[in-house]
């Protein structure tokens, strides 16, 4: 296992996933497929990702007194993920994600926060002394004050996109935004931050800038896809490992858009997050450095 130790603070949700041909119309019914109820969660998702590409790492994060919450955990305490700043809520539920996912593996989430709403900064340790992930479905506040108190290397995926503090955004070393997070914030406004930015393109991979120029482009490698849930997650775990491990920006880039792509060929967010050793398998495959 790798020394590097990341901290990520975000949301924990119970993913309902429904499985279908097509994604639904405005107003249309359709009859689904299978069903399944897996954990999920932006901030969860990254930890785990992080956690199986050989990190070190510990999640803050809410989730209720209900039935929910073991499941929506059970893959991070299997994996190894530090839950010890993952708290309960006494006035809020389990966060809920319901998820449609088409045979092409394109999909719908509408997300019902419940008690990642309810993380407070009184949750917080008094310092972060580790790399630091985070993204927004969490109380601004809190992630703001995460940030002030975080020591080390900040990488912020900046989903999903919501109005934000220019200090928040400036205090970055890494952003992460996909094309639609970039046209929100503006990426001149990104680039103005001075944080490096990672723009990922779907099934076209992801641009990394520094100082508002590009300095790495690269494509996914060729898999099957069969759910993109979770793709993102992983490769934002992925861009911040590498980059803090000093990986030069063009391999780096590389490796989160393979860890990215492999995440896309199993069903669920969290199911289906590849581990070093199949990272390391996919990129000697496609003449990558792993």
């Amino acid at each position: 296992m790798s020394a590097t130790q990341i901290c990520v603070i975000g949301s924990v949700n119970l993913d309902l996933v429904v499985r279908c041909e097509t994604l639904p119309r405005p107003g249309e019914t359709l009859l689904g497929g299978q069903f399944a109820s897996l954990p999920g969660g932006k901030g969860a998702n990254q930890a785990l990702a992080a956690r199986r590409l050989g990190a070190g790492v510990c999640l803050i994060g809410k989730v209720g007194r209900d039935a929910h919450a073991e499941q929506a955990l059970a893959l991070l305490r299997v994996g190894g993920v530090d839950l010890s700043a993952c708290s309960r809520s006494d006035h809020h539920p389990t966060g809920v994600a319901l998820i449609t996912v088409a045979a092409d593996g394109e999909n719908q989430i509408v997300v019902a926060p419940g008690a990642n709403s309810d993380l407070a900064v009184s949750d917080l340790p008094e310092r972060i002394d580790t790399a630091l992930i985070g993204q927004l479905e969490i109380p601004t506040p809190v992630l703001e004050a995460a940030v002030t108190r975080c020591t080390g290397f900040i990488s912020l995926n900046l989903a999903p996109a919501r109005p934000l503090p220019d200090r928040l955004i400036a205090a970055a070393d890494l952003l992460v935004v996909n094309e639609t997070e970039a046209d929100f914030y503006g990426l001149e406004k990104l680039h103005a931050s001075g944080a490096a930015i990672a723009l990922t393109l779907g099934a076209d991979g992801a641009i990394l800038f520094r100082n508002g120029k590009e300095v790495a482009r690269a494509r996914p490698p060729e898999v099957v896809v069969v759910d993109t849930v979770g793709a993102g997650d992983a490769f934002v775990a992925a861009i911040t490992l590498a980059l803090i491990e000093g990986r030069p920006d063009d391999e780096a880039l590389a490796y989160a858009c393979g860890v990215g792509a492999l995440a896309t060929t199993r069903h669920g967010a969290q199911t289906g997050l590849p581990n070093a050793a199949e990272i390391a398998t996919l990129m000697a495959a496609t003449g990558e450095k792993s």
